[in-house]
């Protein structure tokens, strides 16, 4: 007698999980859209001024953040014995370049940093050429962003859109406001949170 045979279930639960393997490894593979390198930039700056917040008010350290525009890059810094110094965490590496087809928009928040007037002007008191010796020396650029650990943060706005694009229409906001809070607003949120 002859029999038929067809394939058991497992079988044919094995063929349908490697085609599902198989499928994801093509789908993680495919480029991302310039929307998502936006998105993803901005959720990791804002999970990460998290975590520089909590780790400043738990370990009594105050970290910084230095924004370079025109480079598309930020860094994490720390206030040590020689100033304000990049430092790298655990888990973030101190200096971050985003995507090249990106573009930073920056803006310090609150009315005291956005008045252009100054009672003094940046300079110093004393003779610079008495001073040369020390000035040789390559001092890094102070942080922009204070994170204290107070549990104070300097208010901020930074915006994350692809380059050939608008900011409105496109753009990701990371904020943080003169109470604290820190947001992240995608595209077309109202500021009204």
């Amino acid at each position: 007698m002859h029999s038929n045979r067809g394939f058991t279930l497992i079988e044919v639960l094995l063929v349908v999980l490697l085609i599902a393997i198989c499928a994801a490894a093509v789908v993680t593979t495919l480029p991302t859209n310039k929307k998502d390198a936006a998105k993803k930039s901005a959720q990791l700056l804002y999970q990460r001024i998290q975590l520089l917040n909590e780790e400043a008010i738990l370990n009594g350290e105050d970290f910084g953040l230095r924004i370079d525009q025109s480079k598309s890059r930020y860094t994490i810094m720390t206030l040590g014995e020689k100033g304000w110094q990049a430092k790298k965490l655990e888990d973030m590496p101190e200096e971050t370049t985003l995507p090249s087809d990106l573009t930073i928009k920056f803006e310090l928040g609150g009315g005291v940093w956005k008045d252009s007037e100054r009672l003094f002007e940046p300079g110093s008191l004393f003779e610079d050429s008495k001073f040369e010796e020390s000035e040789k020396e390559k001092k890094q650029k102070p942080p922009q962003i204070f994170i204290l650990s107070s549990g104070e943060v300097t208010p901020f706005s930074l915006i994350l859109y692809p380059s050939d694009s608008s900011i409105s229409q496109n753009g990701w906001t990371v904020l943080t406001k003169a109470n604290g809070q820190i947001l992240l607003k995608e595209p077309g949120e109202s500021d009204e949170k």
